[in-house]
């Protein structure tokens, strides 16, 4: 027991200073981006230390598994080199079970990833949209579901437009039990309009059963009209945009994840991406534990055997495999060519037990 402590201690500690640099690193680069992107607008050092700071979450988010990898083999070469796994080995501790401390460790912060730190990421990328939209003083628009159905925002300099519909195709440009509220450049009310449907062409809407309210006026609803079956509402969103408005499924924290996927599917969007995305996070345990495995099976030898540097070479190698694997599986689960289940477990699976197998063929040896 008091081994296997140290073992996690030395792993967690490991695991601690190889997050630290990567954040450290991630954090220059994207600051001297900010700076770089936003030069002409005024934004300072303090500005752009701002932003980096909520925009690096999200990309060591991403390359946790990796940053798991090279935890893991700083950890078995510190061992190798003070002789410490020699004299683990020598003590009759087998292979197998001196890596359930490491393996142990790796999916307790697999566990807190999602559960924690997933939710952190999603809040700081809104946040980090947010503050690079009034950077960039762009038009903006944005999409939101709730209970009562969908709803849109499209903007220009002439005002805002919001958008409710009861549901929409699986794309959004075409939308159903849709009411447009229009707002002058005085941030009021300025018109309403309430169609049967709504389809998305270049540069405008064309409705159908449309009526349009004057919200100026003293009695909008007798000064309401009926308009005609050829009526538009100029907008400036297009199919991409509306694409691009739901944003990441990484932004919608893992435990709002059921409840936004369920809000798409009713709304009529496809919830497919989401779901390869929610699967992925479950995995995230066993994928990080499998990267745990596959150091081992490389550079959990003595340092007298030589070829140190080749086998950290190959352990490396094998974890930018798997995780550019796992990536092309989500591509292909988001695209709807293999079954979800697969695009997000596969990886992770495959890992682990070839990781296992080259122990188990080592330990044998």
């Amino acid at each position: 027991m008091i081994l296997s402590t140290y073992i996690a201690r030395r792993f967690l500690w490991a695991y601690a200073q190889v997050l630290g640099t990567f954040w450290a690193i991630m954090m220059l680069i994207d600051m001297v981006e900010q700076l770089r992107r936003f030069s002409g607008r005024g934004i300072g050092t303090a500005g752009a230390l701002h932003l980096a700071a909520m925009n690096t979450p999200a990309s060591l988010y991403r390359i946790l598994p990796l940053i798991t990898i090279l935890a893991a083999i700083t950890l078995f070469l510190s061992l190798a080199r003070s002789s410490e796994l020699v004299v683990i080995r020598a003590a009759g501790r087998s292979a197998l079970r001196f890596l359930v401390a490491p393996v142990l460790m790796a999916l307790m912060i697999g566990g807190l990833t999602i559960a924690v730190f997933n939710p952190l990421v999603a809040a700081t990328q809104k946040e980090y949209d947010r503050l690079w939209a009034a950077a960039a003083d762009g038009a903006s628009s944005t999409l939101s579901l709730a209970d009562s159905g969908l709803w849109l925002r499209q903007g220009t300099e002439d005002g805002q437009t919001v958008i409710r519909a009861a549901r929409a195709n699986s794309d959004g440009t075409e939308l159903f039990g849709v009411t447009f509220i229009l707002f002058g450049a005085d941030s009021l009310a300025a018109e309403r309009v309430e169609a049967d449907s709504a389809r998305l062409i270049p540069g405008a809407w064309a409705l159908t059963g449309a009526k349009r309210w004057d919200m100026s006026g003293a009695n909008p609803e007798r000064e309401a009209v009926i308009l005609p079956a050829d009526a538009t509402l100029a907008s400036n969103l297009t199919a991409a945009g509306i694409r691009d408005s739901f944003g990441e499924p990484s932004a919608v924290p893992f435990w709002g994840l059921p409840a936004y996927i369920a809000g798409l599917e009713r709304a009529g969007f496809s919830a497919r991406a989401h779901r390869v995305w929610y699967q992925m996070e479950l995995a995230q345990p066993l994928l990080l534990a499998a990267m745990v495995l596959i150091a081992a099976g490389f550079t959990m030898r003595h340092a007298r055997f030589g070829k140190t540097g080749v086998y950290v070479l190959l352990a490396i190698l094998g974890g930018f495999f798997i995780f550019f694997l796992r990536n092309f599986a989500q591509v292909l689960g988001n695209n709807g060519q293999i079954p979800i289940i697969f695009a997000a477990w596969a990886a992770p699976v495959a890992a682990a037990l070839l990781a296992l197998g080259l122990l188990l063929h080592l330990e044998d040896g």
